[in-house]
């Protein structure tokens, strides 16, 4: 765990602590440090949900199937991504979706009912983890919301549009790196990849984008 601190302290839920501080709040909270292998499933639709993790190393993605048995990615994940940390906090505590490691990955796994015991409570920075913790969930419920938003497009354009100036907005420059090829990028969008590959063809016809690869330029 000690190997790890110094990462854990530039992430969202340690924010605001040092790393003997988070190493004691860990200890108080039994977090464990959990390997998982490229393909396997860290969640699966259906199981009870009783802790959250952070990605400490590696790259996953959450998915779901739709009727058509096309893969539908929801979130992709990275090193510093938080894993169930709102299913944690679900009553129901069932999953809906899949979360599969697309390499090998290890998680900083921790209990969400042993973060309200009383040992817990009176830890060093306990009041600063939970609100670290609450700030996240809402964040969480706001990158869901534009997720939705770029899904409920009705023509393939305006989802490109909307990931783009995402995309772009987040790297604050009209010429971006897209982190998926273009399988992915199809799935992301629920399109098909070969609608994907068209629309990309004529954007950059009718001047609205230039493109190489995975780099884009919005113009």
């Amino acid at each position: 765990m000690k190997d790890y601190l110094h990462d854990l302290s530039k992430m969202k839920l340690f924010s605001g602590m040092k790393t003997n501080e988070i190493e004691k709040l860990l200890d108080c909270l039994q977090a464990k440090l959990v390997h998982y292998a490229s393909g396997e499933f860290i969640i699966e639709e259906g199981d009870n949900i009783h802790t959250f993790g952070i990605m400490l190393s590696g790259h996953a993605r959450s998915i779901k199937w739709d009727s058509s048995d096309r893969i539908i990615i929801l979130t992709l994940l990275e090193k510093g991504s938080e894993i169930g940390i709102m299913l944690a906090a679900r009553p129901e505590k069932e999953s809906p979706v899949y979360v599969q490691a697309q390499e090998d990955v290890i998680v900083l796994q921790i209990s969400y009912d042993m973060m309200f015991t009383n040992p817990v409570k009176v830890c060093l920075k306990y009041e600063i983890f939970l609100r670290n913790y609450i700030a996240i969930v809402a964040e969480k419920g706001i990158l869901l919301h534009e997720r939705i938003t770029c899904l409920t497009k009705t023509t393939v354009r305006e989802k490109i549009l909307t990931y783009l100036y995402d995309i772009s907005h987040k790297q604050k420059n009209s010429v971006i790196q897209l982190p998926l090829n273009r399988n992915a990028l199809s799935e992301y969008l629920n399109i098909e990849r070969s609608a994907l590959s068209r629309e990309l063809s004529n954007m950059k016809k009718d001047g609205l984008i230039d493109y190489h690869l995975n780099t884009f330029k919005l113009l």
